[in-house]
């Protein structure tokens, strides 16, 4: 039977839309828009990582470790997991309710609960009072998720490498100024006792810095209320004029999209799963570094770590970040665009064995050497050049996961699906590594380092996932 004049099936796997023929002209991001989500993505991250300089320190200063600094990573894993673990029970909630509701209800409850948690954590004199800050952060917050399909919504096939390029570059700055906060102004009656006097401060040594942090939050919920506009096609208002908005509107609905409620399991489809396994995977072993790299920086050198008081942890952090997002805003999306997302991806992934391996390199470095000096430093630095490559791979994904969604009024829960998978692979990292660092310290295991072992077992997995994924992103513009 001659088929060839017959309608085309299409599939629930099928993208949205062919592969283009031609190159189309690129259009320009809507750049007040896609600022003010910028602006957002900034605020976050330097909240979430201002304390990561000074957790370890509090966790002793608690005393609830009987002054055994090996246990402290099994404590400050469990702190850091908390907002994971909060974040995965809702964060997909969130995210469809934002399909309905719109986005920018969403992001303003989000912003208001991380900015009470925040203030809350500064007040915190027990374990408990932590743990609970922590989770209370998780829980209200689904901005991640919705602020990457707003972007989706803002962009086309033209310019999507260079949208999602700044959401790394955003969260880099921000894990540059979160940290420099949190090391800088931890315990300022010690570094500024003429302006921090107060009893207070004795009380309270870790306020100061989610003051700060909660301040920054404060602003962007005042710029989002005033000036972002709404891009579900459902809850914008009329006069919302940019030629990137498309992804919203349906010619056949009569130019609006409906909003559903799509069962999940319907997008459990290999096109969805492949990208998102890989950003799960990715979140798992970036948020493990994250959580790695200060412990390292901040155990005794005869633990194998590096010994650095709170501050210079947070300038070596601080480095790390600025240097990582001036390249993926100079470089990134030129990258993407030249070599192609999957094999950048590949590429990216693989760095990150070595990332791993530089850590035991240093250890016996310093180990060797009986001190920190210029030798470290360069270790360092060319750990940091790794991580940079590594650091790509987000932006990549984002466009997998973006393009993979088969409906555009799902777009919203594609992206939570994928924030969910992240979250719980966010909670799992810090206190699988912590806990595997102060485990193989405290018993000797390989010599003291199993997680490094662990980590780049992991990363070969992460590999072979970033091989499954299609060849090019498909165009979901036509």
């Amino acid at each position: 039977m001659d088929t060839s004049n017959s309608p085309r099936v299409t599939g629930e796997t099928a993208p949205l839309v062919p592969a283009k023929a031609s190159k189309k002209p690129k259009t320009p991001l809507p750049k007040l828009q896609i600022g003010i989500l910028m602006i957002l993505q900034l605020v976050e991250p330097i909240a979430s990582m201002s304390i990561f300089p000074y957790i370890n320190q509090l966790i002793r200063e608690l005393g609830i470790t009987g002054g055994d600094d090996a246990a402290v990573g099994y404590y400050a894993g469990i702190i850091e997991s908390l907002f994971f673990v909060a974040q995965t029970l809702t964060v997909l909630k969130w995210s469809q309710l934002s399909d309905r509701i719109g986005r920018k209800p969403v992001l303003l409850v989000g912003l208001s609960g991380t900015c009470i948690s925040m203030l809350c954590f500064g007040l915190s004199t027990t374990f408990w009072g932590l743990v609970i800050s922590r989770f209370m952060c998780g829980v209200l917050n689904g901005n991640v998720s919705v602020m990457k399909t707003m972007v989706g919504e803002l962009t086309d096939s033209t310019n999507m490498a260079q949208g999602f390029a700044l959401i790394p570059i955003m969260w880099c700055i921000g894990a540059f100024v979160g940290p420099l906060i949190g090391g800088t102004l931890s315990r300022p009656q010690d570094n500024w006792p003429g302006l921090f006097a107060h009893p207070f401060w004795n009380k309270y040594p870790y306020f100061l810095p989610c003051a700060v942090s909660a301040g920054g939050l404060v602003l962007g919920f005042f710029v989002l209320l005033f000036f972002l506009e709404e891009t579900l096609s459902t809850k914008r208002r009329p006069n919302l004029t940019t030629t990137t908005l498309s992804i919203g509107v349906d010619s056949e609905n009569g130019g609006v999209s409906r909003t559903s409620n799509v069962p999940m399991r319907s997008l459990l489809t290999r096109t969805i799963v492949i990208p998102t396994a890989n950003y799960a995977m990715l979140a798992l072993l970036n948020i493990s570094f994250m959580a790695l790299l200060p412990l390292f920086f901040s155990t005794p050198t005869y633990l194998g770590g590096l010994g650095f008081t709170p501050s210079r942890i947070g300038s070596w952090m601080a480095i790390f970040a600025i240097a990582d997002g001036t390249f993926q805003a100079l470089f990134f999306a030129k990258i993407v665009n030249r070599v192609g997302p999957k094999r950048l991806i590949c590429v990216s992934v693989s760095c990150f064995m070595l990332v791993v391996l530089m850590f035991p390199i240093i250890s016996w470095l310093v180990q060797t050497r009986g001190m920190i000096d210029h030798i470290i430093s360069f270790a360092l630095i060319g750990q940091l050049t790794l991580m940079i490559v590594w650091d790509m791979a987000f932006g990549t994904i984002f466009m997998f996961i973006t393009a993979s969604a088969p409906a555009n009024n799902v777009l919203g829960a594609v992206n939570g699906l994928a924030q969910t998978s992240g979250s719980m692979a966010r909670v799992v990292g810090p206190a699988f590594t912590t806990s595997l660092f102060a485990f193989s310290k405290e018993y000797n295991i390989l010599n003291g380092n199993a997680v490094y072992v662990a980590l780049i077992m992991l990363a070969g997995v992460l590999r072979w996932l970033a091989s499954q994924l299609p060849d090019e992103i498909q165009d979901r513009d036509e």
